[in-house]
């Protein structure tokens, strides 16, 4: 099992009373001595408000910070916990993850989801479409995303979203695609949807004594559509409240021996002391996680 890192930038409230360039720079200290420490990717919410409450506090946005990241950093994997289709042009952020994997030397996953936040859905624009609909955006939006990594000029119509001839060049570096990782826990939709058109799958903080029954699941959504559930990893995105209320040694070996390929957590700590990243990656080694 690897070990990612979610970076602070701000939507746990970490950079509560923080001057911009302050946050920044630490932000992107944490990316540089997560990468040095060995673990294995570096990741963001795609957020805009901070939560429980939207406060009048720094929430880096993730595409822009990626950009950042991609050029500071030179051997860990990036990412988002995942993507809003609904927030973006799809085409447009095929594009983007594009040429981003171009900048990072190949080093792009691209995470989808449905979205969830209702306060920032609608202060931004994009009203809050109803569960059906944002399940359809996430769908349309992982075909066209396939669809621009692959055809010269890619075409595509669905009930939210389409291209027409739609270029995309730099085509990502990474062959046969950039990696594509669907997060969320629903069983019914958005793990068919990871089945179909994911090469992972990411749970929110699913327990760890809930994980056999999911992969059980994730195994018939895979047989349904006549995949190998080997060939589609499941993740676990662990709750930085998850990781301090419980012994991280005993937290990251259970979710190792039930089978997850990795896991990442926001580790709060590290947006003010450097010793919190080290505890972590010395947790994780004695858990059985491996590191470069």
């Amino acid at each position: 099992m690897k070990v990612g890192i979610i970076v602070p930038q701000g939507w746990t409230g970490e950079y509560t009373g923080w001057d911009a360039g302050r946050a920044w720079d630490r932000t992107t200290a944490v990316a540089r001595q997560a990468e040095a420490l060995g673990f294995e990717s570096l990741w963001l919410f795609d957020h805009f408000h901070t939560v429980p409450k939207p406060r009048q506090d720094i929430t880096f946005e993730s595409f822009t910070t990626l950009a950042g990241l991609a050029t500071t950093t030179k051997r860990a994997r990036l990412g988002q916990l995942v993507n809003c289709a609904t927030y973006r042009n799809p085409a447009l952020v095929a594009k983007m993850i594009s040429t981003l994997d171009t900048m990072s030397g190949g080093r792009m996953e691209l995470g989808l989801g449905a979205g969830w936040k209702e306060d920032e859905f609608r202060a931004y624009g994009y009203g809050f479409p109803s569960l059906a609909e944002r399940h359809a955006r996430l769908e349309d939006a992982l075909i066209i995303a396939n669809r621009m990594f692959h055809d010269e000029e890619a075409v595509y119509r669905g009930s939210t979203a389409s291209v027409n001839g739609a270029i995309n060049v730099p085509k990502p570096q990474q062959r046969p695609r950039i990696p594509i990782v669907v997060g969320g826990n629903g069983r019914n939709v958005t793990w068919r949807l990871a089945a179909r058109h994911a090469d992972e799958l990411n749970l929110d903080n699913v327990p760890v004594h809930e994980i056999e029954d999911a992969l059980a699941v994730v195994a018939e959504r895979c047989a349904e559509v006549g995949r190998d559930a080997a060939t589609l990893p499941v993740s676990v995105h662990i709750w930085w409240e998850t990781l301090v209320n419980q012994d991280p040694v005993e937290l990251l070996r259970g979710y190792r021996e039930a089978g997850v390929s990795r896991v990442m957590a926001l580790v709060r700590e590290s947006a003010t002391t450097d010793d919190a990243l080290v505890r972590l990656r010395e947790q994780a080694g004695d858990a059985g996680a491996e590191f470069d």
